[in-house]
C-alpha cells in the first residue's frame, strides 16, 4: 500500500506539472478532469501563509513552489525539495487560517527534513529484500515441486505471501518515525513565527477520528498521513504548553481566508444553486462573493455587475474584486470594459502576474498599435515569474507578429510550443528565430536551449 501510495502520488505530480502548459487566465476549475487550479487570489493567500513558516524552516531560499490540486478532499504533501501540493479541498475545509498554515508547517517539516529523499532510498531497499525473499521463496517452491517437499513447498508459498506485507510493514513503520519528526518541526517552526499550534492540532484531531471509519470514505490525507492517537496526544502536551497556544489569527487574515473559501466554493460547485443555499440570507463579503459568482454562473455578467460593484464599494482596495469584474467582463465579449478594472486591479497587486496576463489578453482584444506596446511591457515583467505560462508566450508572440518583429514573435512562439509539450514545432520555430537574432544575444540563446534540449528517455 505504502509503495503503491508513493507511486500515485509521482504520477499525479508529472500529470500536474504537465498542465502548467495549458494555464488558463483568471480563476479556473475544471471539474471533469481535476488538474491544477490557477487563481491570483488564493495563490497570494497561500504564499502569505508560507512564508514566515519557510523562513523558520530555514526554506526561504529553495523557491519552493506551491501548487493547488483541484480536488475537494483533504490532502496536502510534498514530493521533493521544491514542490508542495495542497488539495482546494484542504483550504475548503480548513475554517482558520491557523489550520492550513499548521498543515503546510507539517509539510515544511517533510521538506526541511529530506524525508522524501530518505523515503526513496529506504523504499529501495525495502524493494531489494523483498526482491531477495522472492527468489528465496521461488526456489523453496521448485524444490518443494521437484523433489516432492511438501514442507519446502508450503515455505516458499509462505515467503512469496509474507515479503510484501514486510516491506509495506517496513515502510510504514519508516513513515510514521518521519511523520512524529515533521510533527515536532512544524511546532518549533509556528513557534518561532509566533503562531498556534491549535490548528494543527485540529486539523490532525479530525482525522485520527476519521481514520477509525471505512478508507473507502476517507480524504486521502488519512491515508498518507498516519495518524495514531499517541502521536496526537503527545502534540496535544506540545501545543497547550506553547505560550501562543490561545493566539488567533487576525481579523484581516480571516476575512482573506474565508473570501477564498467563498470563492473556491462559488466556482467549484457543480450546481451554482447549491452556493445559493449555503450561503442564504448572509450580509457578510464572502458570502455576497459566493453568490455574485453564483450569480455570473446562472444567468451572466449583466446581472453580477452590480454585485460586485456593491463588493467594490465596501472593500475599494481590494485587488481581487477589481480583477474578477474585469475577468468576467472579458469572458462575456466586452474586452474593452474589462481593461479598467483590470489595470486597477493591477495597481493595487502590481507583483500579481496572472493579473498582468489577463490584461495583455484584454488588449490584444482591442485593436490599437499603442496597445501592442503595452501588451509586450505587460507580458515580459509577468513572464519573469509566470515562465512556463504558454497562454503568456502566444500572446507575446501575437503582439510581436503585430509590430512586424518577426524574429521575436517566432521566439515567443517556440516557447509557447515548448511548454505546452509540442516540441517538434518548438524546435521548428527557434531554428527560424535563431537565424534572424543576433548571434549570442539573450534571445539567441534561448532559441539555442529549445533546439538542443532533448527528453529524457
Amino acid at each position: 500500500m505504502a509503495l503503491r501510495r508513493l507511486f500515485q502520488c509521482y504520477l499525479m505530480v508529472f500529470l500536474m506539472l504537465a498542465s502548467f502548459a495549458c494555464v488558463t487566465l483568471g480563476f479556473s476549475y475544471e471539474a471533469k478532469a481535476v488538474g491544477l487550479i490557477r487563481d491570483s487570489e488564493t495563490e497570494a493567500l497561500i504564499r502569505d501563509y508560507s512564508r514566515p513558516i519557510f523562513g523558520a524552516a530555514g526554506l526561504s531560499t529553495q523557491n519552493i513552489s506551491i501548487h493547488i490540486i483541484g480536488a475537494k478532499s483533504f490532502n496536502a504533501f510534498v514530493v521533493d525539495g521544491r514542490n508542495m501540493f495542497i488539495h482546494m479541498g484542504a483550504i475548503m475545509q480548513a475554517k482558520t487560517p491557523n489550520q492550513i498554515i499548521g498543515v503546510m508547517a507539517h509539510e515544511a517539516g517533510h521538506i526541511a527534513g529530506g524525508h522524501l529523499s530518505r523515503l526513496r532510498a529506504h523504499a529501495a531497499k525495502a524493494q531489494t529484500l523483498d526482491l531477495m525473499l522472492k527468489i528465496l521463496g521461488g526456489a523453496l517452491l521448485v524444490a518443494g515441486g521437484t523433489g516432492g517437499g511438501k514442507n519446502l513447498g508450503q515455505a516458499g508459498q509462505g515467503i512469496f505471501g509474507g515479503s510484501s506485507y514486510q516491506t509495506a510493514r517496513s515502510i510504514n513503520r519508516y513513515r510514521q518515525s518521519e511523520e512524529y519528526a515533521a510533527d515536532q518541526a512544524a511546532f518549533s517552526y509556528l513557534t518561532r513565527t509566533k503562531q498556534s499550534a491549535k490548528g494543527m492540532l485540529e486539523t490532525f484531531e479530525y482525522f485520527a477520528s476519521q481514520s477509525i471509519g471505512s478508507f473507502k470514505y476517507s480524504d486521502p490525507y488519512v491515508l498518507s498521513h498516519p495518524l495514531p492517537r499517541q502521536r496526537i496526544n503527545q502534540l496535544r502536551t506540545k501545543a497547550e504548553r506553547s505560550p501562543y497556544y490561545n493566539k488567533r489569527d487576525t481579523a484581516r487574515l480571516q476575512l482573506r481566508h474565508d473570501l477564498v473559501r467563498a470563492k473556491l466554493v462559488a466556482f467549484s460547485a457543480s450546481n451554482p444553486a447549491a452556493v445559493f443555499n449555503q450561503y442564504a440570507n448572509k450580509k457578510s463579503l464572502p458570502a455576497r462573493y459566493a453568490r455574485a459568482i453564483a450569480t455570473y454562473r446562472t444567468v451572466g455578467v449583466k446581472r453580477f455587475i452590480p454585485l460586485i460593484n456593491g463588493l467594490i464599494a465596501e472593500d475599494p482596495n481590494n485587488p481581487y474584486f477589481h480583477e474578477l469584474k474585469g475577468q468576467f467582463l472579458l469572458e462575456s465579449g466586452n474586452p474593452r470594459a474589462s481593461i479598467a478594472p483590470l489595470q486597477r486591479a493591477l495597481k493595487l497587486a502590481p507583483k500579481e502576474a496572472l493579473i498582468r496576463i489577463m490584461l495583455a489578453q484584454a488588449l490584444s482584444q482591442v485593436s490599437g498599435k499603442k496597445n501592442q506596446n503595452a501588451i509586450i511591457r505587460h507580458l515580459k515583467i509577468a513572464l519573469v515569474r509566470e515562465n512556463r505560462s504558454a497562454a503568456g508566450y502566444r500572446l507575446l508572440a501575437n503582439a510581436y507578429a503585430q509590430k512586424r518583429d518577426i524574429a521575436n514573435a517566432e521566439l515567443a512562439s517556440a516557447r509557447a510550443y515548448f511548454y505546452e509539450g509540442k516540441l517538434d514545432l518548438a524546435k521548428n520555430q527557434a531554428a527560424r528565430a535563431k537565424k534572424k537574432l543576433k548571434t549570442g544575444s539573450p534571445g539567441w540563446i534561448q532559441a539555442d536551449d529549445i533546439l538542443t534540449f532533448r527528453r529524457r528517455k
